[in-house]
């Protein structure tokens, strides 16, 4: 099945900074619980610019985590 095939090769060569997109953003999710309610209640000017930066905090310290494991 040709499909099988490509699932399957798609998995074995994943790009590591796929992995790393991956991996932080579950970083970024457990974060955003976390500071959300901060985040939102007026202390910060730009709440979703701090969450972007965030998210992209989660995906370099995702790749840190993939490059020393």
């Amino acid at each position: 099945m040709p499909l099988q095939d490509w699932v399957v090769g798609a998995s074995i060569y994943l790009p590591p900074l796929f992995k790393a997109v991956i991996l932080g953003f579950f970083i970024w999710f457990i974060l955003h619980h976390l500071l959300r309610d901060w985040m939102y209640s007026g202390d910060i000017w730009h709440p979703t610019l701090m969450d972007l930066s965030l998210f992209s905090l989660s995906v370099s310290a995702g790749l840190v985590i993939l490059v020393v494991w």
